[in-house]
């Protein structure tokens, strides 16, 4: 029903607006880590339909897994509210990172490319280092980059693969935020990527959904640690988002064929629409906004 082109731009209030795209999608596998690029249909991670108003000017953020999807949204969304923005990568992820890296630049703000992987801890202290260097600093954190890969029998899955998703979407927060903590002042904001997995897990996502509630109590406890410091952590929750996530692994190919056709709106979101969350909750107007979690799952609620 679609073809492999940029779709049209995103316009609030659309809901199910027949122009954003909806089931059933072409079949389609890439292996992991998967790039946006070769999806069909393409993601709209706001490249031409985030409209930018300031509201992050002159911060300083660093996004993991800033290549595509969700922090790739952040990353564009952050460089039009007046961010500069260090986004971090595997190898694999290389052209996908390198389109966001040239729209943040194209805002006159400063882009900042790190690839390495997050499951190793070296590897995490040096990035977040690096990014502060480059940055002059740092305001935000957003702990977006998540590993998610099905598997239907737990009989099947190995120690190796639920090290990988424990390794990707729980210690990799953890070590990066340590790293970081010396570096974020008063007014500075720590956000991690949930998802709706955290309260409605599926059969097929064992070791996922445990991580994703993991990171909900991350946001929560951290929240209540940094408080007195005028640190801000808050977690943002996901339904069914269209990106190489689904496409990689993360989904069955006949059920990514229907990702999100069983919520209200009948279709899954598009990264740009969920950006105004993480611009929100990076925001001084989210000043008395902390220890939440907040959720964007097209109608079903959490």
């Amino acid at each position: 029903m679609s073809s492999n082109a940029v779709q049209p731009p995103f316009r609030s209030g659309a809901l199910r607006d027949p122009s954003l795209p909806a089931p059933d999608f072409p079949a389609q596998e890439q292996a992991a880590p998967g790039l946006a690029q070769k999806m069909d249909p393409l993601p709209d991670h706001g490249e031409t339909s985030y409209r930018g108003t300031g509201r992050l000017a002159g911060k300083r953020a660093l996004i993991t897994g800033g290549d595509s999807g969700i922090g790739a949204a952040a990353a564009i969304a952050y460089a039009r509210e007046g961010a500069d923005v260090a986004i971090t990568y595997l190898p694999q992820e290389q052209p996908d990172a390198d389109r966001v890296v040239e729209i943040i630049r194209g805002e006159g703000r400063v882009a900042i490319a790190i690839t390495g992987d997050l499951r190793e801890e070296a590897f995490c202290k040096e990035m977040v280092e690096s990014a502060v260097s480059q940055l002059g600093g740092l305001d935000i954190l957003v702990n977006n980059a998540g590993r998610q890969q099905f598997c239907h029998k737990l009989e099947d899955l190995t120690t190796e693969a639920f090290d990988a998703t424990m390794k990707t979407n729980v210690y990799a927060p953890f070590w990066v935020t340590r790293a970081a903590l010396p570096h974020l002042e008063t007014g500075a904001s720590i956000i991690i990527t949930s998802s709706v997995q955290a309260f409605s897990p599926s059969e097929h996502l064992f070791d996922y959904a445990q991580s994703k509630a993991a990171n909900v109590a991350f946001a929560q406890s951290l929240a209540k640690q940094l408080a007195p410091r005028g640190i801000r952590v808050n977690a943002v929750c996901p339904g069914p988002y269209w990106t190489a996530l689904q496409v990689s692994g993360g989904q069955p190919t006949e059920k990514a064929k229907e990702h999100g056709a069983n919520q209200p709106l009948g279709r899954p979101g598009q990264p740009v629409e969920i950006a105004p969350i993480y611009v929100l909750l990076a925001s001084d107007e989210a000043s008395y906004i902390t220890g939440e979690y907040f959720g964007s799952v097209g109608g079903s609620g959490l």
